[in-house]
């Protein structure tokens, strides 16, 4: 997911609503490849692993009972983000809760957390992103996340009149739904789309282009110059996905969304939107517009070369330019592109995916329950949501979250830009959270695609049929992109 420094692939990987007139940043993606746990069940969302070591006196300023001198076990993906974020937090907590903690960096979550939570010894809190992340709709349906609304119904750290849920972006709890509860906090506001070297273009005498038409005069431009076209992490499909899928949505408009998020029988196959998104992408792969050998290449491999200039475009998140920080030459003017338009489409050029990633957990056996939701209320407070921008380069879902003093780096200040410009034309998919083996078929079949095994119209094919079978689960229904 996400976000980050390792192979992401799913959510990540996931449509935002009215969203704000301020800036956006970096998420998480998560990966589809789960293998499903093998699961110890625990029983829902209450405190009753929660032993007498970790419960204190509940009252106005602790509502959920903290146990001074009580530890907490936290696990953050060590991504694109790093974890000095997480560190300068439980620094914090320590200082006002009086809570120490164990903390574990890693990009090996389900290495290091499977076992754990199998034997019912998780951890307190955890960021479950990155290319190991275990995915949630997994641990939701084996009983082993808690319901996060009694923390997002606490009194907010900086305004105790109002709940903490009233403080956050509008739409960004979506992503860590699952049958109507939100059991995973996507914590990093996150945009989707093309990028580009401000100074390439500049050097070129190239204008970032509006429509697809200029999107692939520009790479045929790129070829005849030596360049790559379009570069894209081809071991991990997710990322052209992006481009697939913004395309779909922008042709098709919020009603294209919401027919693959709902698992509409004609969400791909008698879709013109998406039959016009997949024929855009595969017009690059026919004309040989991509950069030369980025369908074998990692995440990493593929943007490092973009980075060299062996590529005028590349799909991603808003979390590359942290992912990239020490490849990225310092005069490399990094810059963020909405999706460019095809022909009749419903949306504008501004229109952009945006949203949350990053999805924070609270595992249903946590031992220390009153700690890590009082941990989790404090990460929706100014004062940390300042502190991971600080650290990490990016923004969080509170609503003005940042402290004007923090200075963001070029990438992530165009986002911002882009986040302005879009205003409410903004979308996100959430098949990718709820369906974590359906995003796993439109991935591989994204795969064939760009290896050109297989056309458009068998895309389209392989696509619905994930829907169709998904469909069939009963579960299913409880899960509305309304």
């Amino acid at each position: 997911m996400g976000s980050t420094s390792a192979e992401n692939n799913g959510s990540n990987g996931v449509g935002r609503r009215d969203l704000i007139k301020r800036s956006a940043a970096l998420g998480l993606i998560s990966v589809p490849t789960m293998s499903f746990l093998s699961a110890c069940a625990s029983g829902g969302g209450d405190d009753n692993s929660s032993d007498d070591s970790t419960k204190g006196t509940t009252s106005k300023s602790n509502p959920f009972g903290v146990k001074k001198g009580s530890t907490l076990d936290v696990v953050v993906f060590k991504g694109g983000y790093g974890d000095d974020y997480a560190k300068a937090w439980e620094a914090n907590f320590k200082t006002k809760i009086g809570v120490s903690s164990t903390h574990t960096g890693t990009q090996e979550i389900t290495g290091k957390l499977q076992p754990r939570f199998n034997a019912g010894n998780p951890p307190d809190i955890v960021d479950d992103s990155g290319a190991q992340q275990i995915k949630i709709d997994v641990l939701y349906k084996n009983g082993q996340l808690l319901d996060l609304s009694p923390v997002l119904d606490a009194p907010a750290i900086d305004d105790p009149t109002k709940k903490v849920r009233d403080l956050l972006i509008p739409g960004t709890l979506d992503p860590g739904v699952q049958e109507g509860k939100v059991v995973a906090l996507n914590y990093i506001y996150t945009v989707w789309g093309l990028w580009y070297s401000g100074k390439l273009f500049k050097d070129k005498g190239w204008t970032p282009p509006k429509t697809w038409d200029e999107f692939i005069a520009i790479c045929q431009k790129a070829k005849a110059a030596g360049i790559g076209g379009l570069a894209h992490q081809g071991k991990y499909p997710y990322y052209i996905n992006v481009a697939i899928m913004d395309l779909i949505a922008k042709k098709g408009g919020i009603d294209a969304v919401k027919a693959i998020d709902n698992l509409d029988p004609k969400a791909f196959v008698g879709s013109a939107a998406a039959q016009a998104g997949v024929e855009a992408i595969y017009e690059v792969v026919e004309k040989g517009l991509l950069m030369p050998g980025t369908n074998g290449l990692t995440h990493t491999e593929s943007q490092t070369r973009w980075n060299q200039y062996k590529a005028a475009f590349i799909t991603c998140g808003s979390w590359l330019e942290n992912e990239q920080l020490k490849l990225t030459p310092t005069d490399f003017d990094m810059k963020f592109l909405p999706m460019p338009l095809l022909a009749d489409s419903k949306m504008p050029f501004e229109a952009i995916r945006a949203g949350s990633g990053e999805p924070f957990i609270i595992p249903a056996k946590a031992k220390n329950l009153p700690g890590a939701k009082e941990f989790m209320r404090h990460m929706l407070s100014k004062e940390w949501s300042t502190l991971f921008a600080k650290e990490a380069n990016s923004l969080t879902i509170l609503k003005d979250g940042v402290d004007s003093s923090v200075t963001l780096r070029p990438g992530t200040q165009s986002t911002v830009e882009a986040s302005k410009a879009a205003g409410a034309n903004t979308f996100r998919f959430l098949y990718p959270d709820w369906y974590s083996e359906m995003d796993t078929s439109i991935q591989n079949a994204s795969n064939e695609l760009m290896a050109k095994r297989i056309q458009p119209k068998e895309w389209l094919k392989r696509c619905q049929a994930a829907v169709d079978k998904q469909a069939k689960d009963p579960a299913s229904k409880k899960n509305v992109h309304s």
